[in-house]
């Protein structure tokens, strides 16, 4: 399987085809969606207008029976009033309306007690047992009819009614057996004053309704009920259910709200349809009321015979498009493969170009479409790849040299400065060190010392601008300050001779800041000049905090010829710590352009005692690297730190 995946990952027509394949399945998919919604309520309302024809239909039926059963006793009643002086009759008229009417499964004429003078008993019955008709005098003491449903209904209401469904008895001298159960019709017998005397009670059997009922069936396993006004099934295919259960008793038993919901509908006379789940399928249940009786119809409808046909219908539907888009599938595939064709030829020519055979010949294209512009820019582009690595070899080639040049200018340029600490091992009382790092190969800091007699002159410069320039004007700063310097000449005059010379042909308009001092190691006088550089801090261990030295203000050297220094001297300077140093120190700056300033400068000095001129420009350097991280140095770093004790 995973061989499987990586093969169709690494082929650009079988995911192209897939994403092909799923958008049109998404289109499919979304149009299926929607026309099958539409088709289901379509289904949905086409067996909702069947439903409410057949239960219009059944009820046509119905009420045909009823009126037939009313008029049946509308005519025994007349029949009864003309002949109450002939109780005999009264078993005539019974087998009469028995034998006449199919659907009739008895016929009663019932009368109060001693209606008949001398008679307690008296109810005409006739009963119709599979086409045989039997007429019997009924009531004894064992069987005290007036006090059954069907004769106390008509009597309590004085109109006539329908009972509810009851069980028929057959009698026996030892026990009684229920024979079938039976709905009656009834209706009162009165006198001229509206007194009760008797019943007429016509018995329809449940079977037969049933078979009525339940002949007419729309889907193969939907059948018909029907309910009485109270909600007791009157007709039902479940046995138990009959005259035992009502609609309401599935929400009492197993708390279902739907049936509690539907009988409130039922027996409010409603008529319409609802979703049910019986017995764990799914049905609709339509229901309607008759109007004559106050019953209502219903017909349960499993959804699986609704929808069955529409089921059948999709998945036939969805069969083709899942083989439709399999044949998408594989006609795109073989479609687009053929079509990027070229493309895989140019991949693999473009491997060998990127192993390094940039002369391998191209396909040629005559195609107009945008694989034929591709293979041609291709091969432009082919040519113009060789064309820019020939380039690029000499360019190498020439800056390899430029960069070995400027490291044989590094290298001259480092040994220009004085590298030897301590640089006098003879003087005992000096203590001196100076360190210098470029910002590129090469740069533009300078600094220098050399010993004439017990005077230690020294000077640390910063030439403006950076590189090759600044450090060839570096060094005939450094060639020119030994040169004058070596003539015991004073700090001062130092500056004016090294200005005069820089300024002469200096059409770059360079200069150099630069403090120039002289350091008489007996008697510790400091003569100085500062020419426009940083002033150099100095301090006395434990007596004085690191401090600016004052000094006068002179143009930087080699701005304009002629320009007389000012010199400054201190009469002794011993013991005192002397720091001076470039802009690279002060002027560094860390990730957030924020820059060391001379006041952590101050602060890290003040931090740490004093051990050694080169444990002062270590901590230092350490300082300043800590502060700025990772970012590169932007400017040359030069100090020289010295003491005379």
């Amino acid at each position: 399987m995973r061989d499987f995946i990586d093969s169709i990952r690494k082929s650009f027509s079988a995911r192209l085809s897939i994403w092909v394949v799923l958008f049109t399945a998404l289109v499919f998919l979304t149009m299926m969606i929607y026309a099958a919604s539409i088709s289901r309520q379509s289904v949905k309302q086409e067996a909702i207008k069947t439903a409410s024809q057949v239960l219009e239909n059944t009820e046509l039926r119905l009420d045909s029976i009823i009126d037939e059963v009313e008029a049946i006793a509308d005519n025994v009643e007349w029949l009864v009033y003309r002949h109450l002086d002939s109780p005999e009759s009264m078993l005539e008229y019974t087998r009469s309306a028995v034998q006449g009417n199919r659907f009739l499964n008895g016929c009663s004429i019932s009368f109060e007690p001693y209606f008949f003078e001398g008679v307690k008993y008296f109810s005409a019955y006739s009963s119709n047992t599979d086409g045989v008709v039997e007429t019997i005098q009924e009531g004894d003491d064992d069987y005290q009819y007036f006090y059954l449903d069907w004769y106390l209904l008509p009597k309590l209401l004085n109109q006539p009614c329908w009972t509810e469904p009851y069980n028929d008895w057959e009698y026996d001298d030892d026990y009684s057996l229920p024979t079938e159960m039976l709905i009656s019709y009834c209706k009162p017998l009165t006198d001229a004053d509206g007194n009760f005397f008797g019943a007429i009670s016509l018995d329809l059997s449940i079977k037969w309704l049933s078979e009525s009922i339940t002949s007419v069936k729309p889907y193969p396993n939907s059948y018909g009920v029907l309910m009485s006004r109270g909600g007791t099934f009157i007709v039902h295919p479940d046995p138990e259910k009959l005259f035992y259960q009502t609609i309401f008793t599935s929400s009492l038993t197993d708390g279902d709200p739907d049936f509690e919901r539907i009988g409130q509908r039922v027996i409010g006379g409603e008529e319409g349809m609802e979703e049910v789940d019986i017995d764990g399928e799914d049905c609709f249940m339509f229901f309607k009321p008759m109007k004559s009786t106050g019953w209502s119809l219903a017909l349960v409808s499993p959804q699986r015979d609704i929808f069955d046909g529409f089921n059948r219908f999709m998945a036939f539907v969805y069969f083709i498009i899942t083989i439709g888009l399999i044949l998408i599938f594989f006609t795109c595939f073989h479609v687009i493969s053929k079509a990027v064709e070229p493309l895989e030829e140019l991949a693999e020519q473009a491997e060998n170009i990127a192993e390094g055979n940039f002369t391998t010949a191209l396909p040629k294209s005559d195609r107009a479409d945008e694989i034929g512009t591709l293979s041609r820019s291709f091969s432009h582009m082919q040519t113009s790849l060789v064309e820019y690595i020939d380039e690029l070899t000499a360019t190498t080639a020439k800056k390899e040299r430029m960069e070995g040049e400027l490291h044989i200018a590094h290298d001259i340029q480092m040994r220009m400065i004085p590298t030897v600490f301590p640089p006098f091992p003879e003087k005992k009382n000096l203590d001196l060190y100076a360190s210098m790092n470029p910002a590129k190969e090469v740069g533009g800091d300078l600094y220098d010392y050399f010993i004439l007699g017990d005077k230690l002159y020294f000077c640390i410069g910063d030439v403006s601008g950076k590189g090759i320039p600044a450090s060839l004007f570096m060094a005939g700063v450094v060639a020119i300050f030994r040169t004058v310097g070596k003539q015991g000449l004073a700090p001062e005059e130092i500056a004016t001779n090294l200005n005069d010379s820089m300024a002469e042909n200096n059409d770059a308009m360079m200069f150099v800041t630069l403090f120039i001092g002289e350091m008489d190691l007996q008697s510790g006088e400091f003569r100085f000049c500062n020419c426009g550089h940083n002033p150099p801090l100095y301090f006395r261990e434990g007596k004085t905090p690191p401090t600016a030295l004052e000094v006068e203000a002179n143009l930087p050297v080699g701005i304009t010829a002629g320009f007389k220094f000012k010199g400054q001297s201190i009469k002794n300077f011993k013991e005192n710590v002397l720091l001076l140093y470039t802009d690279g120190l002060n002027e560094a700056e860390n990730k957030d352009h924020e820059q060391f300033g001379e006041e952590r400068l101050v602060s890290e000095l003040s931090k740490h005692a004093f051990k050694s001129a080169e444990a002062t420009v270590t901590l230092l350097r350490g300082a300043v690297s800590s502060f700025s991280e990772d970012c590169e140095q932007s400017d040359d770093l030069t100090m020289l730190c010295l003491k005379v004790k």
